[in-house]
This record gives structure tokens, C-alpha cells and sequence, in this order.
């Protein structure tokens, strides 16, 4: 199987993008955004802050991985996104986290897409970053990625079906 991971700063474009690739391969969903929503819908008005939520965010990308048995996949963020949120935060990894860290050692084709930001955020309810936020949140995203040994493929700021062409040319090869 082949599963790439596609990442970047908050507002960066992936969600639009990889909508447009899911008739060429499976497209796993990001879990932060549906923990986020589901946490503030439950009326936690700062998920962020509470203790279970970034084991939450685990545990639903740990589900999502395993479910899917496509031969081609595109994963929304990943677990070392997860890494990510947890160094911008400044909270310390959980457990979970740790352990899915180490299940997914070799999971991911070593490529990763990574999303050059677009210029400006879309605030959504749980998308409260600003702009400069989203800049730096991306560079820590950039840096884990590194730190775990992946090869970032630069996906450039342009329209959706830009990036997906790009994307598909790159996975097909």
C-alpha cells in the first residue's frame, strides 16, 4: 500500500485539494478539525486546553489509519501533525501519542506533501488561528516532519485543481 500524508500550516489549502483526489485514491480525513468540532459542539469552549484532547485527535487518527485498506491512500495530516500541535501548544506528548508515533515507524511513504500557505486564514469556529500563528504553527509542522525523517515535497500556493494535478502527477509516478 502507498500512503502519503499531506500537511502544512492551518488554512493552507489541503482539505480543498485532496477533495479533488478522491477519485484517484482514498482520502482520510483530518482528525483535528472533527475532535475540535465535536468537543465544541459538546460545549468545551477551548478543546484545545483540555487534557484529553490531543489523545482524542490520536485515537481517531489511529481509527481512520487503521480502517482504511485502499491501495492508495492520501491521509489529511497525520500523527506527527499531532506532534506538531502538541510543541505549539507547549504541552507535552501524551502517551497515546508516543505509542501511535511508534505504530506508524515506516506506515508512510517517506514523501510528505507539504503546503506552502496561501497568503491569508479562513477563520471557521474551530479554525481561531491568525495568520502569523498559522505561519509558525507550519514551521513546527515542517520541523517534526524533518526531525522524523521525511522528504517534504513543496506543494506551492495556486487553485485547488493546480495542486491536485500536481499531487496526482507525483503520486502516479
Amino acid at each position: 500500500m502507498r500512503r502519503f500524508i499531506a500537511t502544512g500550516a492551518p488554512g493552507s489549502g489541503k482539505s480543498a485539494t485532496l477533495a479533488l483526489l478522491a477519485g484517484s485514491a482514498h482520502v482520510v480525513r483530518e482528525a483535528a478539525t472533527d475532535v475540535n468540532e465535536a468537543m465544541s459542539a459538546a460545549g468545551i469552549a477551548r478543546p484545545e486546553v483540555d487534557p484529553g484532547f490531543l489523545s482524542r485527535i490520536v485515537s481517531v487518527q489511529r481509527e481512520r489509519r487503521l480502517a482504511v485498506v485502499a491501495e492508495l491512500q492520501l491521509h489529511d495530516r497525520s500523527v506527527f501533525c499531532t506532534l506538531a500541535l502538541a510543541r505549539f501548544l507547549g504541552l507535552g506528548a501524551p502517551r497515546a501519542l508516543d505509542e501511535e508515533l511508534r505504530a506508524t515507524r515506516g506506515w508512510f511513504e517517506p514523501r510528505v506533501f507539504f503546503f506552502e500557505p496561501l497568503g491569508f486564514i479562513t477563520s471557521t469556529p474551530v479554525r481561531r488561528i491568525t495568520y502569523a500563528d498559522a505561519l509558525r504553527f507550519g514551521e513546527v509542522h515542517r520541523a517534526v516532519y524533518q526531525e522524523h525523517g521525511f522528504d517534504l515535497v513543496q506543494v506551492p500556493a495556486a487553485p485547488p485543481a493546480a495542486r491536485a494535478a500536481l499531487i496526482c502527477g507525483l503520486i502516479s509516478s
